[in-house]
């Protein structure tokens, strides 16, 4: 292998660290509820000039914010298995090189946002940058409720899109928001059931951590979920969705409770990644009958 192959390999194995500093998917979930929060709020013809600017700046806000994420949270993914092997924590990215990179992509996406969408879709990502970086990443270390906190940035991707394309806060961007930050809670504690030890290791308190029998986390879980479907009844109740949407938020809403349960009575690792399986199904299905929904004549 010549000196000209090694380079290109070694540029390719870099170029793939910092693009994993990003979290490619929680970015492309926070892309995918955007577009949707755009989509419903948007009129019938889609601006897509608009659309498309969004989720540039959305998207370079997103994927700084995890890599700021990673830098700060560099030495508990240190100490746990699942994360030992990032680029940081395993010394293939030099702290300076991804904190440097991190707040360029985050940056320039606040910039571009209020350049080329709207000042108040710029300002709602600045706060959700915050608060993600500076009261859910170190609440981390100190509160179990760190969960609750850290789901309110994770649930303003919907709302985001909505103003963008409207200007303005309203009842279906609420909702969503709403949706979403209730879908986190089962979500995370499904993982953190699954990965107690390590988080333990890391000396994160999370609440499968201190609560030892589970029996918090699956209920806790359970009535998030319940919730949860009680929420999703209310796009149509308001006019914002029809029958087809209901009918598929029930049905999709029952499996995931049956599942909560499940893992509230069982509280073993089975269980709680069933019911994380089933939430990485649940959200992209409920996102995608309100964009059928909205789409049927």
């Amino acid at each position: 292998m010549n000196v000209e192959s090694v380079a290109l390999i070694l540029t390719r194995s870099r170029a793939a660290d910092f693009l994993e500093l990003t979290k490619p998917r929680i970015t492309l979930l926070v892309l995918a509820t955007t577009m949707v929060g755009f989509y419903l709020a948007a009129p019938a013809s889609i601006p897509l000039a608009l659309l498309s600017h969004t989720l540039l700046g959305i998207g370079l806000v997103a994927g700084g914010a995890s890599a700021l994420n990673m830098w700060l949270e560099r030495r508990p993914d240190s100490l746990m298995r699942r994360t030992a092997g990032r680029p940081l924590p395993s010394g293939r990215l030099q702290s300076g090189h991804a904190l440097s990179f991190a707040l360029v992509l985050s940056g320039a996406g606040l910039v571009y946002l209020f350049l080329w969408v709207n000042h108040l879709t710029s300002a709602l990502a600045v706060i959700t940058l915050l608060t993600y970086l500076f009261l859910y990443t170190p609440l981390k270390t100190r509160t179990w409720l760190c969960t609750l906190v850290g789901a309110v940035p994770g649930a303003l991707p919907p709302i985001l899109g909505w103003i963008a394309a409207t200007g303005k806060i309203s009842l279906g961007g609420i909702l969503l928001f709403v949706i979403v930050f209730l879908w986190q809670l089962p979500h995370f504690y499904a993982i953190g059931w699954m990965y107690r030890e390590d988080y333990a290791r890391a000396g994160f308190p999370m609440l499968p951590v201190i609560d030892t029998t589970g029996r918090r986390t699956g209920w806790q879980a359970s009535a998030y979920i319940l919730a949860l479907i009680l929420v999703t009844l209310l796009p149509t109740a308001a006019g914002l969705a029809g029958f087809l949407y209901l009918a598929g938020a029930v049905l999709s809403g029952i499996c995931f409770l049956v599942c909560g349960v499940l893992f509230a009575r069982l509280r073993d690792f089975v269980s709680a990644r069933r019911l994380f399986v089933v939430s990485v199904f649940y959200l992209p299905l409920l996102m995608a009958l309100l964009v059928i929904d909205k789409a049927s004549p």
